[in-house]
């Protein structure tokens, strides 16, 4: 890949935002089977993949619609939303020491944050303002804190940029990741992480310029139930193998 060469995804046919969308989701169950009573803390490495991943699918889906009716978006935060209150009670019964809400409020306010900076409008800058004052005051209680909400804005950046621009939204991501922690720990796991957090934007952005071929099935509004749904099916394996 040439320095010269850009990232520019925004004709890229839906099929593979949908590949994304399952890799990423793949990558969540992975990152979520530690949790089973197994030792099966290498799976840290592919789960790192997820929230970004998550992160890039929203940036996609602002990209695309940039010049069409916001109808949508609102309803697309509004499924985030509601599915954050559904999805926090079998998130907790099955993170025993959860100490965050789950992902979904996070990813809920980097949609508003990445939307304030695409659209230039008053709402969508108080809103984006909005979320930023929350992310910063309740940082401690969102899963990916406060660099977590700016990821989705930082892989908006990353479209019809070089590819080295990916860098960004890759520092974002190991900021929301606590390098502190992963440089501290020194184990090949968390070094393994790190790496995967900074490679994530640009293993992702080159998916959608180059999996446009792949028809995999659509994510639609049922994909959501599968957040929730995912956490009761594993809480059921790890009781049959406890």
């Amino acid at each position: 890949m040439h320095g010269t060469e850009t990232l520019d995804v925004g004709r890229v046919r839906d099929g593979a935002l949908d590949l994304l969308k399952w890799l990423a989701l793949l990558s969540m169950v992975l990152d979520h089977l530690r949790y089973v009573g197994l030792s099966l803390d290498g799976l840290y490495v592919p789960g790192r993949l997820a929230f970004p991943w998550f992160c890039l699918a929203i940036a996609a889906n602002l990209h695309r619609v940039r010049n069409a009716p916001v109808s949508g978006q609102w309803r697309y935060l509004g499924w985030l939303l509601l599915f954050s209150v559904i999805s926090e009670v079998p998130y907790r019964m099955f993170i025993d020491d959860a100490d965050t809400l789950n992902v979904l409020p996070t990813l809920a306010l980097g949609l508003l944050v990445a939307r304030g900076w695409q659209h230039k409008t008053l709402l969508d800058r108080g809103l984006a303002l909005i979320a930023l004052i929350i992310a910063g005051v309740f940082s401690t209680h969102l899963m990916f804190g406060f660099f977590g909400v700016l990821l989705p804005m930082a892989m908006l950046l990353a479209f019809r940029r070089s590819w080295y621009f990916s860098l960004l939204p890759g520092l974002v991501c190991i900021a929301a990741n606590q390098w502190q922690v992963l440089l501290e720990s020194g184990t090949w796991v968390a070094l393994a992480g790190g790496v995967a957090c900074l490679v994530a934007p640009l293993a992702g952005l080159l998916l959608l310029r180059h999996a446009g071929n792949f028809a995999p099935p659509a994510m639609q509004r049922w994909a959501y139930i599968l957040y929730p749904l995912h956490f009761f099916l594993l809480l059921v394996v790890r009781r049959a193998i406890s």
